[in-house]
């Protein structure tokens, strides 16, 4: 399995000049990277389990398949399924987990991860632990999805997801314990803007506990932290059906 793996690099938030473009990353425990099979496109091949493994880049489980055609190719692990069981992409799939399938050939109300937004380019769509979309209706050229936020959306019929929800549901309910594993992720300490000084962040100084002091709260770099912020309409929100937030 070394094709599929290579060691991950490290940027620690930083830009190509060196400066600090993400807060709160930092120095990482040294990892592979798995070479994740989105896309699912080997159409009418059997694929068969040969091992489940941890993958530290995600908070699901990860499945090695070997191909009848000698191809070795990484998938996330949906929950039931095993050691040698048997995968395969393509529109006269069974509707049986790991079994990658257009969203027109998948009847309503089944549940599906690592969902396409546009046909071929990879599953964008649910693909943490736990998580699943449904089918919830079917219109046209488009099927109405409802994804793990609650929202509503429209995706068109042709584009590939995988059946099955994914796999080690109870990750949300995971206890970090210290300060010194989220440091092994990478994940450097978060302070308040009002335990810092008014050079660090708008919200720094005064004396003792002061509170924001302002009537709209803001980042440190003085944009509006509430409200409508940076928000741009992108070009799909004309798919949304329902949004998330009520």
């Amino acid at each position: 399995m070394k094709k599929m793996k290579f060691i991950k690099k490290k940027n620690s938030g930083r830009d190509v000049s060196g400066k600090v473009a993400v807060r709160h990353q930092g120095g990482q425990h040294k990892r592979f990277m798995r070479v994740i099979d989105f896309k699912r496109d080997k159409i009418g091949v059997l694929g068969k389990v040969v091992s489940i493994e941890y993958d530290p880049n995600r908070s699901c489980d990860i499945a090695a398949v070997y191909y009848t055609d000698g191809d070795k190719r990484y998938i996330l692990k949906p929950e039931g399924l095993n050691l040698n069981d048997v995968v395969v992409s393509g529109p006269d799939s069974d509707i049986k987990v790991g079994n990658a399938l257009p969203l027109n050939a998948m009847p309503i109300g089944t549940f599906i991860h690592n969902v396409e937004l546009a046909p071929g380019n990879g599953g964008k769509l649910a693909r943490g632990a736990g998580t699943a979309a449904v089918v919830a209706a079917k219109e046209g050229d488009f099927v109405h999805l409802k994804l793990p936020s609650g929202e509503i959306r429209k995706i068109r019929a042709s584009c590939y997801g995988t059946i099955g929800q994914l796999g080690n549901i109870d990750w949300k309910n995971e206890v970090f314990g210290k300060a010194g594993r989220k440091r092994h992720m990478g994940i450097r300490p978060t302070v308040r803007g009002v335990a810092q000084n008014p050079r660090s962040h708008p919200h720094g100084g005064g004396e003792a506990r002061s509170g924001i002091g302002m009537n709209t709260p803001k980042t440190y770099a003085g944009r509006p932290a509430v409200g409508n912020r940076r928000k741009k309409h992108k070009y799909s929100d004309k798919y949304i059906i329902q949004r998330r937030k009520k």
